[in-house]
């Protein structure tokens, strides 16, 4: 009988123990936002004498603070209040989009501390030009996080299209096939950081380990759907229909062209090859409109931001203004945004009416340009989903259709994915930018 069971591995030594117990100790004091080593003892089932052990370390290591006291109205000494870090380790995410780039840095606790964003059309453009442009504005945000004593642990690049091992296999709506985003966007930020005028002075500044700022660090990529649905996960507040934290939904993010998510039960579902979510390429009429993947008849041509401006009678390539414009002309009931947007909002009910009935999430949220649009969005798309999901439950008026949360998006889900590693392992991160 053939063994198709996982190999186990070696038994944890003390240091792997440690190790582990670190990590424990530091998620539970994020998770908490305020807590006390007795209450870390309780929660993680650790010893208070090793909770105390732990906790020293990783003040000295930067990645917890410590003030006041904790009076918990119980008999007994009161105890030190622990917080994660406001300094120290930081996550970067870059979020590269057809019309815009936008960099994030987040702190241990995941506030945004740093963001800067540059509209410009990527479309078209060299991949290698893109890239450098990105590292100029992400080397910008290092050096305004670097005067918040903020040491960035990695960046992770957020990307429209089927990304995987740091390689955009292909963005349509970028126009990039096989290209190695990470390797070249490491690159370019190592350039811009030799080579580029950020020291105070104005002159080119070293490479200096002194410097947070300059230190290197390792760049992972992404798609930009997947971060933004982990920025809403993470920082959404949304509940499910029971009043717990919704953990499991449908993301959908609406900008030139149209991406999809699916976090199951507080995991993303990536797919066997990290490819799943492309909804904004399913089919809806063979025979339609040609789209920049080389197929016909994609939901992008339909319900993608370009289409729904199109359609409107306004230009497709306005971008974000165009979307403003659109949302401005609806409030004041003009017929042509009104019958573009109730139009693609059959078309998208029709193709989620699809994906509820395969995957059975307990919401569906729309992010993107779809975010400030689903108040005539909203009902086309809630009718078809009342009507072809075969579970029920899905009726009008049953609050599962929901607009993304202001405090997500690409750009910060992909600087917490970040931090997710750090706070997993943050002797790794000590290890890494331990001076020699």
């Amino acid at each position: 009988m053939s063994n198709h069971l996982a190999p186990l591995e070696p038994k944890a030594d003390k240091a792997a123990v440690r190790r582990h117990n670190l990590s424990l100790v530091l998620r539970s004091v994020h998770d908490e936002g305020e807590t006390t080593r007795a209450a870390v003892a309780a929660r993680s089932g650790l010893t208070r004498a090793a909770v105390s052990s732990l906790v020293e370390q990783l003040l000295g290591g930067g990645f917890l603070s410590e003030s006041g006291k904790s009076f918990s109205g119980q008999a007994g000494r009161p105890g030190t209040v622990l917080k994660v870090a406001r300094t120290g380790p930081a996550g970067v995410g870059v979020e590269i989009n057809v019309d815009c780039t936008t960099v994030c840095v987040v702190d241990l606790s995941g506030v945004d501390r740093v963001r800067l964003t540059e509209h410009h059309d990527n479309r078209g453009a060299p991949p290698a030009d893109v890239l450098a442009r990105a590292a100029r504005i992400t080397a910008r945000a290092l050096e305004s996080a670097a005067a918040q004593e903020l040491h960035p642990a990695g960046a992770h690049l957020a990307l429209p299209g089927l990304v995987s091992g740091g390689t955009v296999r292909q963005a349509p709506n970028l126009g990039w096939t096989q290209v190695r985003a990470a390797e070249l966007f490491e690159q370019a930020l190592s350039d811009v950081q030799l080579d580029e005028p950020v020291g105070t002075q104005g002159r080119p500044r070293s490479r200096d380990a002194s410097h947070p700022a300059l230190l290197p660090m390792p760049v992972s990529s992404g798609n930009e759907a997947d971060a933004a649905a982990l920025a809403e996960l993470w920082f959404g507040g949304r509940t499910d229909t029971g009043g717990r934290g919704l953990r499991t939904f449908l993301y959908l993010t609406g900008e030139i062209g149209i991406g999809g998510a699916l976090v199951v039960d507080g995991e993303l579902l990536p797919g066997a090859h990290g490819f799943a979510g492309e909804i904004g390429h399913t089919v809806v009429d063979e025979d339609g409109p040609l789209c920049r993947c080389g197929s016909h008849g994609c939901l992008e041509q339909y319900a993608g931001q370009a289409a729904l401006l199109r359609a409107a009678g306004l230009p497709e390539d306005a971008g974000p203004p165009g979307v403003t414009d659109l949302e401005r002309r609806a409030r004041d009931g003009d017929e042509s945004a009104l019958a573009a947007l109730t139009a693609a909002g059959r078309t998208l009910g029709l193709v989620l009416a699809n994906a509820v009935n395969l995957i059975d999430p307990d919401a569906i949220v729309l992010g993107g340009a779809y975010r400030p649009l689903l108040p005539w969005l909203g009902p086309p798309i809630a009718e078809r989903l009342a009507r072809r999901v075969v579970s029920g439950l899905w009726s009008e008026g049953s609050g599962r259709l929901h607009a993304s949360s202001a405090a997500g998006d690409a750009a910060r889900g992909s600087a917490a994915l970040v931090v997710r590693d750090v706070l997993a392992d943050p002797l790794a991160y000590a290890e890494r930018t331990a001076r020699p």
